[in-house]
Parts: structure tokens; C-alpha cells; sequence
């Protein structure tokens, strides 16, 4: 057996260990700032897996506004830890600047994927007669709804259709399509 064997499962350990975390920090971020519910069960357990971190780095970084820069640091930090760990396994070496943009470009992939799924899954809900009392859908309609409210006043239902939960889609791609792709070139010239 060589030492490429155990790379694969030591890759897939970290992406899952710190993508999970992340996960949760980026929706205790994405939380706050669309105001959802925190008395809600499912915000009391992410505030309570992610207090620890978090309230250590709000005691040195207070919030700018709405951003929660504590959190935004620590997701950042973890991402460039993870990135880190992921790359030198796959025996790529960055700086330290390609690393961090590297890392932004990920955090920002995973915010802008979670955001799309959100107003998926609220799309797919809205067929079915599902509880607005369920935590899992209030929560989910609590962070949601802010971007559907615009996007309604900009393409109201039509004949008992309602396609604005396309802008918001479109909107999600179109920033994907247009960010990502440059900060991946910064990392190549920066490495």
C-alpha cells in the first residue's frame, strides 16, 4: 500500500468535518442577517454548536452593522484551514494570499449554494400543504421570504402562477458565473 491510499479518505474526513461546521456557520450567519427566528429550535441548536468559537472572537471583533464579523472570520479561518489541509494532500502548495482568496471563493460558493437551495426547497414546498409551524419551514420561509418579497414586487403571480423565485435563482447564477470565475484566475496569478 502506498501513501496515496489513505489520501482519499483523509480528504473526504476533512471535507465532511469542517464542511459541516461551515454549513452551520454559514447559516447561523445567513440567520442573523435575513433576522430569522432565534427562538427557534433549529437556530437554538446552531447558536449553541457554534456559540463556543463565535463568542470567544466576539469578545475582539464586534459586529460592522448587520455583518456578523466574528462568525465571517471564523468561516474564513476554518475555510483556509480545511482548503489547507485538502490541498497539501493533494501535494498543491499555495501562498498564503492564494489561500485566503482560494478560501473566500469557496465560503462564497457554499453561501451562494446554500441560498439557492433555500428558495429550491421553498419552490418545492409551496406545491405540497406543508405546516408554516414546522421549525424546519418557518425558519426556512423566515430566510427566504425576504428575497421572494423583492422579487414578487418585480414579477407579481400571473394567472395564479408565481415564477418570482426565478429572479432571485437567476440573480444567485449570474453571481456565481461573474465572481467566482475571477477570483479563481487572482488565485492562479497569485500562486
Amino acid at each position: 500500500m502506498d501513501s496515496g491510499y489513505l489520501t482519499q479518505p483523509a480528504i473526504f474526513l476533512i471535507d465532511t468535518i469542517f464542511g459541516l461546521y461551515l454549513f452551520a456557520l454559514v447559516l447561523r450567519f445567513l440567520f442573523q442577517w435575513f433576522n430569522a427566528d432565534y427562538y427557534n429550535p433549529i437556530s437554538q441548536m446552531i447558536v449553541k454548536v457554534t456559540q463556543p468559537p463565535v463568542g470567544l472572537l466576539r469578545r475582539f471583533i464586534p459586529p460592522l452593522g448587520r455583518v456578523d464579523s466574528a462568525t465571517l472570520l471564523l468561516m474564513l479561518a476554518l475555510q483556509m484551514i480545511a482548503s489547507y489541509l485538502v490541498l497539501t494532500l493533494q501535494g498543491v502548495d499555495l501562498n498564503p494570499a492564494a489561500l485566503a482568496v482560494f478560501a473566500t471563493s469557496q465560503l462564497l460558493d457554499l453561501i451562494l449554494n446554500v441560498l439557492f437551495f433555500a428558495i429550491v426547497i421553498t419552490v418545492v414546498l409551496s406545491w405540497f400543504h406543508v405546516s408554516r409551524y414546522n421549525p424546519a419551514v418557518s425558519l426556512l420561509y423566515s430566510f427566504t421570504n425576504p428575497m421572494l418579497k423583492w422579487a414578487r414586487k418585480l414579477l407579481p403571480p400571473m394567472g395564479g402562477l408565481d415564477l418570482s423565485p426565478l429572479i432571485p435563482i437567476i440573480g444567485i447564477q449570474l453571481v456565481k458565473m461573474l465572481v467566482l470565475p475571477p477570483l479563481d484566475q487572482l488565485v492562479r496569478m497569485l500562486s
